[in-house]
């Protein structure tokens, strides 16, 4: 069996998340596709992010009818939540699958400045690269510090959706009008709770 991880803060998960899982499940072909919801992420230290709470409340609602699974993995555990940890606890949760790890490619770029990345590689059957216009991840040079990276990369092109958790809440903040990026159940959840608004409304 494998088994995608698609890791984020979610906050919200918009109509982009859901293109780039469904990108990556034609492509890529996984038996299953786990959205871990990262309650304390921490390369977003300092950072004001709305509760988990809402943040689980919000994915489950993104999830209603999709293909795809909400794991609690990060959830039940205290933080720091690292992705090597992340992968090393969902293979013992699922034991025999194959892990595929998906990112985007600025991601990819960025992997060596993650906790123990060797660690998260070896915990891997594939890393899932969502490749955009534009962005070209310099494998070789990847390759010189991560060995064995090459030979886990697999390329899906990402779909052409410019939408981005920060242009969501930028847009409730300003009041304008924001229901087109998100699935309509997130954006009835955003009214409903007063999320993203300006800290004197």
């Amino acid at each position: 069996m494998l088994l995608a991880i698609f890791g984020g803060t979610f906050d919200p998960p918009h109509l982009g998340h859901l293109a780039l899982c469904r990108a990556a499940l034609a492509g890529l072909g996984p038996d299953r596709l786990l959205w871990v919801l990262t309650p304390n992420p921490p390369h977003k230290r300092g950072r004001r992010i709305t509760p988990l709470p809402h943040r689980l409340a919000m994915v489950e609602l993104a999830l209603q009818g999709q293909p795809f699974e909400l794991s609690h993995v990060d959830i039940e555990r205290p933080a720091p939540h690292y992705a090597f940890e992340t992968a090393r606890l969902l293979a013992a949760q699922n034991p025999g699958a194959d892990l595929l790890y998906l990112m985007g490619s600025d991601s990819l770029n960025d992997l060596p400045t993650w906790r123990r990345p060797a660690d998260l590689l070896s915990a891997l059957r594939y890393l899932g690269v969502m490749r955009r216009p534009g962005e070209t991840p310099d494998l070789p040079a990847l390759e010189q510090i991560l060995p064995g990276l090459t030979a886990k990369v697999r390329f899906v092109d990402a779909p052409p959706v410019d939408i981005s958790a920060s242009e969501v809440r930028a847009r409730v903040r300003r009041g304008e009008p924001f229901e087109r990026l998100v699935p309509p159940g997130v954006a009835a959840y955003i009214r409903e709770h007063h999320l993203y608004q300006p800290p004197n409304r």
